[in-house]
């Protein structure tokens, strides 16, 4: 990527994901601004070395495919993917869906709202920072197009293309419900999870955003293809657990002498396709994954407030010096990945408002009443969830010079803010 976009694409010495500016921002991120600030952003681990999902490597991707073609992402899209598989009701963006004609067909997301008990609606947004990581308008209909041609080579779906989007990159533990089904290890290929459920091959991948949830799965050798999308926060969930009913279904014994596809895979001998997907495990094995997640907004909740104050981050000495009136706490903090955080009072709390984010925020902070350490109450843009982070303040004779809060807890460190005038 270095030499691809030597410009652009500098790492410094994960996701991030509060870093990146979003429509609400005084200046909204792009692909190539998102691929410009990863050189102000610490790693967890060197590249390739462990499996840490992240949405701002697909968005770097897609900066790089529009210098290449020297066409927007979209237009790209369209050209090679959505117009020769005929997925004529698909865009990049809800923007784009709205100039074909489309808009009266977005349905709008949903959020459950635990004061009232019952669903808020909201509207489907443009989030041009996170192109590439989602942001695609379709239909259930458009998108087992695009399985379809995964599973029968179709349209831009050629034998290369399809070996380089199934090959293994890294491996994590298999999860729990997972291990039921005897699956040790889930390996991650190019923007899709791939194991193996007894003799068969599996790839999946889910995705969501606040209000809207989709997830795809194919087995193919069985030829088998399927995908579910809502527009509620839950749909994965929901989608999960059908799909595991699914898979078993299809890779039962009697509906393995049931299927024509099965059949005709016995009666040609070794399939070719997994014993390339084999190759792949194989050389993929020696590989050594971590579990990870992907940070999302609300991932940690109020109880589990106890397991957060306590995570391994030294407080510094002057955590420990005398508190100061909440107004000495006020002011503008500045990071060079995460941009500016103000800090204000509200309420007679310390407040922050940092809804300019692509996944936007608010926070109050609570005073620990052990010197310069506060808990931040995070609720998102849409006054869901909740979440609390560790903050902490650094002061220098009497005046408060940093902040730190544990917005990426995969680096092990708080991400340090220094006040500015």
């Amino acid at each position: 990527m270095s030499e691809l976009l030597p410009d652009d694409f500098v790492l410094s010495d994960d996701s991030h994901d509060d870093s990146y500016m979003g429509l609400r921002a005084a200046e909204p991120d792009n692909a190539r601004s998102i691929t410009r600030n990863l050189r102000n952003l610490a790693h967890a681990a060197p590249p390739g070395s462990r499996y840490i999902y992240c949405n701002m490597m697909y968005t770097v991707l897609t900066h790089l495919i529009e210098v290449e073609t020297g066409q927007s992402f979209g237009k790209s899209l369209q050209h090679r993917v959505f117009d020769p598989l005929g997925m004529s009701s698909s865009n990049l963006q809800p923007e784009n869906a709205k100039a074909r004609g489309h808009g009266y067909r977005l349905a709008k997301g949903h959020i459950w709202d635990k004061k009232t008990l019952s669903f808020r609606e909201i509207e489907a947004a443009d989030c041009k920072e996170g192109q590439g990581a989602g942001s695609i308008i379709t239909s259930a209909n458009d998108f087992i197009k695009w399985i379809k041609a995964l599973l029968n080579h179709e349209g831009p779906i050629n034998e290369d293309v399809y070996q380089g989007l199934i090959r293994p990159r890294s491996s994590r533990p298999a999860k729990n419900r997972k291990k039921n089904t005897n699956t040790d290890r889930i390996f991650y290929a190019a923007g899709m999870d791939f194991y193996w459920h007894g003799d068969h091959a599996v790839f999946e991948h889910s995705g969501d955003i606040t209000g809207f949830g989709s997830r795809f799965v194919f087995l193919p050798d069985l030829k088998f293809g399927a995908v579910v999308m809502g527009n509620s926060s839950g749909t994965n969930s929901v989608a999960a657990q059908l799909f595991r009913e699914l898979i078993e279904h299809v890779t039962s014994p009697r509906h393995d002498q049931l299927s024509p596809a099965h059949s005709n895979f016995d009666n040609q001998g070794p399939n070719q396709h997994e014993a390339s997907i084999q190759a792949n495990t194989e050389q993929r094995d020696k590989v050594k994954g971590t579990a990870d997640k992907a940070r999302k907004v609300s991932k940690r909740t109020l109880k589990e407030k106890g397991k957060m104050s306590n995570r391994n981050i030294s407080p510094t000495e002057t955590t420990k010096q005398q508190d100061l009136e909440l107004v000495s706490y006020t002011g503008n903090y500045w990071n060079p990945g995460y941009r500016n955080m103000k800090v204000e009072i509200k309420v007679d709390q310390l407040f922050i408002d940092a809804t300019d984010r692509s996944l936007g925020f608010t926070a109050y902070l609570e005073h620990r009443g052990d010197g310069l350490l506060f808990d931040a109450h995070v609720r998102d843009a849409f006054d869901t969830g909740a979440e609390i982070l560790r903050t902490e303040f650094v002061i220098d004779n009497g005046t408060v010079v940093r902040m730190g809060m544990d917005l990426e807890p995969i680096v092990n460190d708080l991400i340090w803010f220094d006040k500015v005038k």
